[in-house]
């Protein structure tokens, strides 16, 4: 089975059943502070499983792009990925874990074929605060599966939310595929690692809201928010042990081993992985409609560090020139028809990959210059701390192996142990730190954040009447506290520039204006004027808020009824966030609070 066969078959049956189709949104999420990254595919879906009304309605389904980070360092092996494509399905306040469950049972039985002995399930088990869920474990059984084949497990396994210390959550119900390996013992389940289980879809059920006082209420509006892992649905079906002999990476793969004119062993898997793996990552965050660019920081941290172990590892193939646009282009051609914003954005994905290649050749210059000045500190028999190599690493971005090429040729050793310490160290540092950044959930909905929210229509609105039509949304961050907005622009704004947005902003709240909320077709809001990304990303209605004389958006909230509720809108900081693009910090005060800019 080909991919694209799968995507179709799924969409198709939920279809068939009462679902709308919804198209993938961006990888980077729209007003959610919790993540980088769209990671699941409720994201996009924030503001209508607190509540709000979908414009198709309240039986979904879709094919989300999403992009994990946190197990960066595992991605090589049989099962980790960066970038992965989601299967979903969902119910706003619509069927709950009967009609759910049913669902998820009828598609791999009948549609994929699965035999029900090769599924193995788990539910929650109960606790002190929240019952045993007998409903899903009953549903289970009548659909087929025997006691053996239902496992039960507690919060860290079968619990999902709220995502801070309040809001809706609930159990969730796994499925797992069961090899037919031997069982590693006589306790082994889908907790275990071993592999005979590989999980396959999650049904999450909301049906709590925690209170602040850490009580659990039943929600008066249940939703259910599904998800089934594209390319390990692939792997199984097309009795594979991993995900790069599918059609998602042979053609790639088929590339680089032609390149390269290196045997693929089971000393060079990996990196032929590794290689293969980043390369169709990076070319879905460059070719985001929301075209994010290489960076220190944030986002373009994470695809600059895609990118750089990318190449790093070309170089250990015997690559010295640049083949990464090469390995993209057959990753845009695979993918455009799927995703065309690919299509749209190719010419811009292939200069950001050349340009990136020629900056990290210029850093791995000067590495090379620290490296030698390091090794010339020592004698011939002498070792070179683990902690210098991991800074060469670190800091200057040279590559350990090129650190042991050099040392060797001085007749000097390099302390490894101590680096893999050190990088050890650091990896842990950043997986705690990615999985709060990364733990997804849903976005704060508070009246602040909804006000806030309103504020950077305000502010686009205004960057546009100033800046003109180019001063285009890339991107925005909302949490409680303040806005961040960033919007196409080549140059740093004048003081003058800041203080008429500034300005035009506080003149819209001044006159109290009412923020008018209409479901129209995609066609009908581009004719009237409203911004948004005009591609496949819209169903047939779409929610446009428009703000009279300041503001015309396709948005899914939350927003404030009027202007008038904002208080005083104050721009704290302008600054560069990547090449071409500008960001612009800001916050809400009670009343006229004037900031030096």
């Amino acid at each position: 089975m080909t991919a694209q066969e799968l995507r179709r078959m799924y969409v198709e049956f939920f279809k068939e059943r009462g679902h709308k189709e919804i198209a993938s949104a961006s990888l980077l999420p729209d007003n959610d502070p919790t993540v980088l990254f769209t990671t699941a595919g409720m994201h996009p879906l924030v503001p209508y499983l607190l509540g709000e009304k979908h414009p198709l309605g309240s039986r979904l389904a879709d094919v989300q792009k999403c992009l994990r980070t946190c197990d960066i360092d595992e991605v090589g092996d049989d099962t980790h990925l960066t970038f992965f494509e989601m299967l979903g399905n969902w119910s706003l306040g619509d069927y709950f874990k009967e009609e759910a469950i049913s669902l998820s049972y009828a598609f791999l039985t009948t549609k994929l074929q699965i035999s029900v002995s090769r599924i193995a399930v788990t539910v929650f088990k109960g606790d002190e605060e929240i019952p045993r869920d007998e409903e899903a474990a009953r549903v289970w059984k009548e659909m087929g599966l025997k006691e053996e084949q239902i496992f039960y497990y507690g919060r860290d396994e079968n619990w999902w939310g709220p995502a801070g210390q309040t809001g809706p959550c609930g159990p969730d119900t796994e499925i797992f595929y069961d090899t037919g390996k031997e069982p590693c013992g006589k306790d082994c389940s889908p907790s275990c690692s071993c592999g005979k289980y590989v999980e396959i879809w999650n049904n999450v059920f909301m049906q709590y809201s925690k209170e602040a006082d850490g009580s659990y209420k039943p929600l008066p509006r249940k939703n259910v928010d599904t998800g089934m892992g594209l390319e390990r649905a692939l792997t199984i079906l097309n009795g594979k042990d991993n995900v790069y002999e599918t059609d998602l990476f042979i053609p790639v793969m088929d590339e680089l081993k032609a390149l390269s004119r290196v045997a693929y062993s089971e000393a060079t898997k990996r990196t032929f992985r590794i290689i293969c793996e980043h390369t169709r990552a990076m070319t879905f965050l460059l070719g985001d409609p929301k075209r994010i660019t290489p960076s220190n920081t944030e986002q373009g941290y994470i695809l600059r560090r895609l990118i750089r172990r990318a190449i790093r590892l070309l170089q250990k193939l015997g690559l010295k020139q640049n083949v990464l646009c090469e390995l993209a282009s057959i990753i845009l051609t695979q993918y455009q028809e799927v995703y065309p914003e690919l299509k749209e954005n190719r010419s811009f994905v292939l200069e950001q990959l050349e340009k990136e290649y020629e900056l990290f050749q210029k850093t791995l210059d000067s590495g090379l210059k620290k490296a030698d000045h390091y090794l010339s500190l020592l004698q011939k028999d002498d070792i070179l701390s683990g902690e210098l190599a991991f800074k060469l690493y670190d800091t200057f971005g040279f590559p350990v192996e090129f650190t042991m090429e050099l040392a060797k040729e001085k007749g000097i050793r390099v302390d490894t142990p101590g680096f893999e310490e050190k990088l050890k160290e650091h990896q842990n540092k950043s997986r705690k730190g990615a999985e709060g950044k990364f733990k997804g959930g849903l976005a704060d909905n508070s009246q602040q954040t909804a006000r806030l929210h309103t504020a950077t229509h305000l502010l686009h609105g205004a960057l546009r009447k100033v800046l003109g039509d180019s001063a285009y949304q890339r991107g925005s961050n909302i949490t409680s506290e303040r806005l961040r907005f960033d919007f196409s622009f080549e140059r740093k704004l004048t003081p003058e520039e800041l203080y008429e947005i500034t300005a035009l902003v506080n003149q819209a709240i001044a006159e109290s204006i009412p923020v008018l909320c209409e479901e129209m077709t995609p066609e009908r809001a581009k004719k009237e004027g409203a911004i948004g990304i005009f591609d496949n990303k819209y169903g047939e209605r779409v929610k446009v808020y428009s703000i009279p004389g300041c503001s015309k958006e396709i948005c899914g909230g939350p927003h404030a009824a009027n202007t008038g509720e904002l208080g005083h809108f104050e721009i704290v900081k302008e600054e560069a966030s990547s090449a071409g693009v500008r960001r612009i910090k800001a916050v809400l005060t009670e009343g006229p609070n004037l900031t030096q800019l």
